[in-house]
């Protein structure tokens, strides 16, 4: 089993970059966020005709999150459904075989001490609440996404520049720590300890030929999908090309 996560900044955008991947890679499962589009606006077709089913989550403009799978896509929750304010298409789960998937698009933040930053750590704050309720830790879950959070400095082209800044900052790597305390581990680590691993790179700023970059989006897995993973990579073939995101897609291979 093949499972991809890639945050594509608008599906429609992307389609051409997103099915020349399903071509090229051939996952079972690939988690996308930021689709940046309505549901009956998602471009179903085309993929469809790659052999894949569509969950989707989406919403105008803004976030947006899908799953495609091969497989039948089962017991789908949108949202994490805490009579909290969920307008905000971020969180969309499934099972697919054998797998409980849960896709993220987090907030992100804009900056430490905004509004938004706290809004950010109280949003992770409802996700562990959401797992320890709602996902049987025992199955093989996969959290997956685009965290919008560095887990340590391995994560960071340049550690000192980026000290407590948004993506880096001890309280939004404390927040995500507190998740993953759930039961989860980074499946990426169990292949790179090293650093200099990234996913993300700013457009402004023309990182991705710079390699200032952050390892952002992520591949965390309870124990049973810890396991049976047996490689991670990063295609940075995506990142690269004509009108690409400005994010790499990750793909976890499973036994």
């Amino acid at each position: 089993m093949r499972v991809a996560t890639w945050n594509v900044n608008s599906i429609r955008a992307r389609l051409p970059r997103v099915l020349e991947f399903l071509e090229r890679k051939k996952p079972d499962v690939v988690c996308l966020q930021e689709t940046k589009c309505l549901d009956e606006q998602f471009p179903r077709e085309p993929i469809e005709e790659q052999g894949y089913q569509i969950a989707s989550f989406g919403q105008k403009t803004y976030n947006g999150v899908a799953i495609l799978a091969r497989q039948r896509i089962e017991d789908v929750i949108r949202g994490v459904g805490d009579a909290e304010d969920d307008r905000e298409a971020r969180v969309l789960c499934a099972t697919v075989g054998d797998l409980v998937l849960v896709n993220l698009y987090v907030v992100n933040g804009q900056e430490v001490g905004a509004e938004r930053y706290h809004y950010k750590l109280a949003w992770l704050g409802r996700l562990r609440t959401f797992l320890d309720h709602r996902i049987d830790k025992s199955e093989k879950v996969i959290v997956t996404g685009d965290f919008n959070i560095t887990i340590d400095d391995r994560d960071v082209h340049d550690p000192e520049r980026w000290r407590e800044k948004i993506l880096c900052s001890s309280a939004e790597r404390e927040a995500l720590a507190n998740v993953m305390g759930w039961g989860l581990k980074d499946a990426f680590r169990k292949f790179h300890e090293e650093g200099g691993h990234y996913t993300w790179w700013d457009f402004r700023t023309l990182a991705f030929k710079k390699g200032w970059g952050l390892r952002i989006d992520h591949l965390l897995m309870s124990p049973a999908a810890f396991e049976a993973c047996t490689n991670v990579e990063i295609d940075l073939d995506s990142r690269t090309g004509e009108k690409p995101s400005d994010h790499a897609p990750v793909i976890a291979e499973l036994a």
